[in-house]
């Protein structure tokens, strides 16, 4: 029996890194979202770690329910499957639409030159931007509420690994084993996604990217719009 939940264990862990590894929407939202308004590391951490909770536990919940209500593995993946159809058509609905946020803002903060006709008869010119003498993020529109849109796509995002190695265990009405494996492969996910998550908001922060800085969010939004594509039609 230790065997067994040792092997199991190991299962989880080398799955749920792999998992979060090769699933792009477990980490870009939140990397190019952060470099793009400029969380902080502790509001970053925080953001992915409510995400990846949500992301983890409906499964949970969810593979839980088809045990209490004797539902068939299949049956289970085939919602698995739909709820990722709702994730991927909404990481391409929510990047369209801050693509194009983005797009007008940044076009709206290009500088631009006014002429002044004086009284003597000269002119002089200067340059002016609309928001601003020089574009930095600061309160953008939506900044709180933007991680809840994430939370909820997440919710929606399936761990369809997570299914099946929660089932063995509960078929043989082995409860401890079933925590374990929950346990194991939820850390490792969320331990995944911090690391990668963090480790890349901190090199990009590294690299001079002054003149595209005004187009940071259109650039956040096609950024997700291309990993929700990447999901609905590579199934990645």
């Amino acid at each position: 029996m230790a065997n067994e939940v040792v092997l199991l264990a190991g299962t989880a862990a080398a799955i749920g890194f792999g998992h979060t590894l090769l699933g792009p929407d477990h980490y870009l939202p939140f990397i190019v979202l952060s470099s793009a308004r400029r969380w902080s590391r502790a509001k970053t951490a925080l953001v992915t770690l409510f995400c990846g909770l949500g992301h983890i536990l409906s499964s949970v919940a969810l593979g839980f329910a088809g045990i209490a209500l004797g539902v068939a593995v299949f049956r289970l993946e085939a919602i698995e499957s739909a709820r990722g159809q709702i994730a991927g058509w909404s990481l391409i609905a929510f990047g369209l639409v801050y693509f194009v946020w983005g797009l007008h803002r940044a076009l709206r903060g290009r500088a631009h030159e006014h002429a002044h006709p004086h009284e003597d008869g000269t002119i002089h010119t200067h340059e002016h931007r609309h928001l601003g003498g020089h574009f930095h993020v600061h309160a953008a529109p939506g900044q709180n509420l933007t991680p809840w849109v994430l939370f909820t796509i997440f919710v929606f995002g399936p761990c369809e690994p997570l299914i099946p190695l929660v089932m063995y265990p509960a078929a043989r009405h082995n409860i401890p084993s079933v925590i374990v494996v929950v346990s194991v492969f939820g850390l490792t996910t969320l331990i995944t996604m911090l690391v990668i998550v963090l480790a890349s908001v901190h090199g990009l922060r590294r690299i001079p990217v002054h003149k595209l800085e005004r187009y940071s969010h259109a650039l956040a939004g096609l950024a997700i719009l291309l990993c929700g594509a990447a999901i609905k039609f590579l199934g990645l």
